[in-house]
């Protein structure tokens, strides 16, 4: 293989590290915060979900500004000192013992997250070679696909044997580690250039427009998994299976890892299509699964459903998303991808909340089910309606 072929170079390495910690923390945070609000604050499951829903409300109007951000600064200066603002405010959670003062740090918290989240997906697109970029991409999700689990597990874990104060020390100490990693990685100089003064604002600048069409049926998908990252462990203690509820996370990656390179790779040779569709039927089968639980191995087969399904989903729109734009546009794809991505985690974790609360997990998990078949029906209208110019191409 070729030099300008390969995947795993240092920076590459650096900056996928960079993504696994502070998704990590990202999502040890979601999943133990609403128990937190709940059972040490005395909230209600709406106001667990809501201090999700303030992050991931933060991050969703920084993206607007994120890739402009990125561009002014360059997208190695930007990576660096968002990443040093999110590890600075991860050490103010042990001191937080409020509900409205954590609802106003995870807000706060968010801002670091939506810049950080643009630069890492960015930097990783233009650091891939094109060629490989769906198996690339596919690696790069892997870090956070990975930190799915780390997070939760380690979140859960800790908790089991110390304080919730604890646990916040251990993750803002690991955020040192994730600027190290951020100041190891080199970008491409034309990727990495500030951009000059230039004319005034318009749309283009805040979004990609030819990668809203994807991601909007990718925040879908985020909508419905909204309500297995932030209600399993909840769902898991009504269901008598708490001590269940770790390892569904494990079984959830050691199915995601070992089925992440075939899938890379078949995105790149057969298409989306090959790829995307079945693993959206597997997710809403996870799903159903999730719904008719009553005992341990149903809670674990539904976690590898969940992890074949989703696990391979989110970066292959991703990368539908980054390829339905010019090369030169990676991070407002990147920035638009994600804000819509992210709108469908912050509603449905503040909602399915509320649902739940009226109707219950499994019938919760049911109606998730129902918005997964939606967007599975409305990606093949949009993939149908895409390769027909192509076909028409290849025939003239």
């Amino acid at each position: 293989m070729s030099q300008e072929q390969k995947i795993w170079t240092k920076s590459f390495i650096s900056i996928s590290m960079t993504q696994f910690l502070i998704f990590m923390s990202f999502y040890a945070l979601m999943t133990t915060l609403p128990i937190y609000v709940i059972d040490n604050l005395g909230g209600t499951e709406a106001e667990g979900g809501l201090v999700v829903t303030a992050m991931l409300l933060a991050a969703i109007i920084v993206r607007l500004f994120s890739a402009k951000l990125l561009d002014k600064t360059g997208k190695k200066m930007g990576l660096v000192v968002s990443v040093a603002i999110f590890a600075v405010t991860s050490f103010l959670y042990p001191v937080i013992d409020a509900f409205m003062s954590l609802l106003a740090l995870r807000f706060f918290h968010g801002l670091s997250f939506g810049v950080i989240t643009t630069a890492t997906g960015a930097i990783a697109a233009d650091i891939i070679p094109p060629s490989r970029r769906g198996a690339g991409l596919g690696y790069f999700a892997m870090a956070m696909n990975l930190a799915v689990v780390v997070g939760p597990f380690i979140g859960l874990t800790v908790l089991q044997f110390t304080s919730f104060q604890n646990l916040f020390i251990i993750l803002a100490v690991l955020m040192i580690v994730a600027v190290i990693n951020s100041i190891m990685v080199h970008v491409p100089r034309g990727a990495n250039a500030p951009e000059k003064g230039k004319r005034k604002l318009t749309i283009h600048d805040f979004i990609e427009t030819k990668a809203i069409t994807i991601a909007l049926i990718c925040s879908l998908v985020s909508l419905a998994y909204a309500s297995v990252m932030s209600f399993i462990s909840v769902y898991a203690n009504t269901l008598g299976l708490a001590s269940t509820a770790s390892y569904f996370f494990v079984v959830f990656a050691a199915v995601m890892l070992l089925s992440r390179p075939y899938f890379g790779r078949s995105f790149d040779s057969k298409g989306p299509k090959f790829v995307i569709f079945p693993c959206l039927i597997m997710f809403t089968m996870g799903l159903i699964a999730l719904s008719l639980t009553n005992s341990p191995w149903m809670l674990l087969l539904s976690a590898v459903l969940i992890g074949l399904g989703y696990g391979t989903v989110l970066p292959s729109f991703q990368t539908m998303a980054i390829q339905a734009s010019p090369k030169n546009r990676s991070s407002h794809a990147t920035s638009t991808f994600f804000i819509l991505y992210d709108s469908g985690i912050a509603i449905g974790s503040f909602i399915w909340g509320i649902v739940a609360s009226g109707v219950g997990y499994a019938n919760l998990y049911l109606v998730c089910a129902v918005i997964v078949i939606v967007a599975l029906a409305l990606f093949n209208l949009y993939h149908s309606r895409a390769i027909k110019p192509k076909a028409k191409q290849e025939t003239a």
